[in-house]
């Protein structure tokens, strides 16, 4: 039975956040995740927006977490190589209803800490994006864009290259203890561990079960999006929110994605099935409806794709408050952390959120700096977003750099062979996908998603029948059509 200092259950964002700062000290490190690449929950499916952190309840664990990772992220994207725009927000409002709500989330950010919030009226609204709707705004200077599933994988993979191990296919199925340590039941057999730290996200309650703490109850608010092609990406140079209500929440907003997309969405409403990301003609509709009045160059010519991430709150089944982010540790359940309902902000709070768990663990655990750890991870090099002169000395140092497999988002061989061979040990048609946008254009894999299945088969020297699409059982291809003469 492999023996582990920590393990850390989930691979979302903030697990994998956990996994990096832990490999900052000599431990031996697993993350234990029930799917088969990190990022494969809410931690991929949202809006990919690094919050300012002004409509969090004042000395909330949300709000002092988003401010904390806002402030830094400049740094975190440098160090760890992922696209990164600090592009500003605009928070539109119609009517004096609007203002009203507006100026009360102004103050709040102003106590949060948050710099720069002013308001401004529909001359400089225009003068910053002529496409977003609203008669007036706030401007907020410090938010910014990013890709969620970058992120995640970016701090993976430091992580890993500092030592940390995963484990995918290996959901926690149960948990004992026996004479001082945890055992850890999954399919990939069981482990033992000194330390557990729960970042299960959606299935976090099960987890804090199964550690001794309370089952904290949760509530799933979903949103469905509508991603649009890169020529609607032309028209948007900023995220445009409506006013917030009265308690805080956001209806349809639109947002430019890092690589030049826009995003519509989410609306918000609630669920019960754990993993229901189906989209429906209802709420779809309803992006169309409210997201042009946010983007008035939103148009169906330009719809590409859709998709749901569903926000698991934690709430009082008394008075149905949705409740902070629960970061706790019990002497009842020694040597262990346990986070739950970590929702939105969840992005821009992982690496706060991480210090803070690796920060309890220090406080009760004699721990050793790691002398070897590097903050700096290196990700795949885009052709896409090389010079004419780059380009031709990349093809010049690997003729697979002169190779296109995805003609929408020119992504060549050369990184489509880097991803497959990435430090996770990733091999999935999403993975590559994630690491590299392959299949992300306006043809959505038509062209090139059967050559990168291909690719998967040479290069890891494995039949067709093994290559799977996301998911454990999600198999690519079932058998031959016909048998070859």
């Amino acid at each position: 039975m492999e023996r582990l200092d920590a393990a850390v259950i989930g691979a979302g964002v903030v697990g994998c956040a956990v996994a990096r700062e832990l490999s900052r000290y000599q431990l031996k490190i697993g993350v234990f995740e029930k799917e088969l690449d990190v990022a494969c929950g809410n931690s991929s499916r949202n809006t990919g927006m690094l919050h300012a952190g002004f409509t969090y309840k004042p000395g909330s664990l949300k709000a002092e977490c988003a401010v904390e990772g806002n402030q830094e992220f400049d740094q975190v994207a440098e160090e760890l190589d992922i696209p990164f725009k600090r592009t500003g927000k605009v928070v539109v409002g119609f009517t004096e209803e609007d203002r009203k709500n507006i100026l009360k989330f102004k103050a709040v950010g102003e106590q949060n800490g948050v710099k720069g919030l002013r308001m401004i009226d529909k001359e400089e609204l225009n003068q910053i994006d002529s496409s977003a709707g609203g008669e007036f705004a706030m401007y907020v200077p410090s938010s910014g864009i990013l890709d969620p599933m970058q992120y995640t994988i970016a701090l993976a993979e430091n992580a890993c290259e500092n030592g940390a191990k995963f484990f995918f296919g290996a959901q926690v199925e149960d948990i004992a203890r026996e004479d001082g340590m945890y055992i850890l039941k999954t399919p990939k057999g069981s482990f033992q561990a000194k330390w557990v730290i729960n970042c299960a996200g959606m299935y976090a309650p099960e987890i804090s079960q199964m550690l001794g703490y309370p089952y904290y109850p949760t509530k799933g608010f979903k949103g469905e999006y509508f991603v649009l092609d890169k020529k609607a990406g032309k028209f948007l140079n900023i995220p445009v929110y409506p006013a917030p209500n009265a308690k805080g929440g956001f209806a349809v907003h639109a947002t430019p994605t890092v690589d030049g997309n826009v995003l519509v969405g989410p609306d918000s409403y609630e669920v019960e099935g754990r993993e229901d990301y189906s989209v429906t003609k209802e709420h779809l509709d309803g992006l169309i409806r409210d997201g042009s009045r946010m983007f008035k160059e939103m148009k169906r010519d330009y719809f590409i794709r859709n998709f749901a991430g569903i926000r698991w709150k934690r709430y009082d089944p008394e008075t149905g408050e949705i409740l902070d982010f629960l970061l706790e540790a019990d002497e009842k359940n020694p040597n262990t952390v346990n986070l739950v309902g970590i929702e939105s902000p969840g992005i821009t709070c992982a690496l706060p959120l991480a210090r803070r768990a690796v920060k309890i663990i220090a406080e009760r655990d004699s721990l050793e700096k790691n002398p070897s750890f590097n903050p700096r991870r290196k990700g795949i090099r885009k052709f896409i977003e090389m010079s004419t002169e780059e380009k031709k000395e990349a093809i010049e140092k690997d003729p697979d750099y002169g190779e296109i497999v995805c003609r929408c988002e020119n992504v060549t061989r050369a990184e489509i062979l880097k991803a497959i061979h990435n430090p996770l040990g990733v091999h999935t048609v999403t993975g590559i996908k994630n690491r590299t946008r392959a299949t992300m254009g306006r043809c959505q894999g038509g062209y090139c998603e059967t050559r990168i299945t291909k690719m998967i088969e040479e290069e890891l020297g494995i039949r067709p029948e093994e290559v799977r699409y996301s998911k454990e059982g999600g198999y690519m291809f079932t058998g031959r059509v016909r048998e070859e003469s």
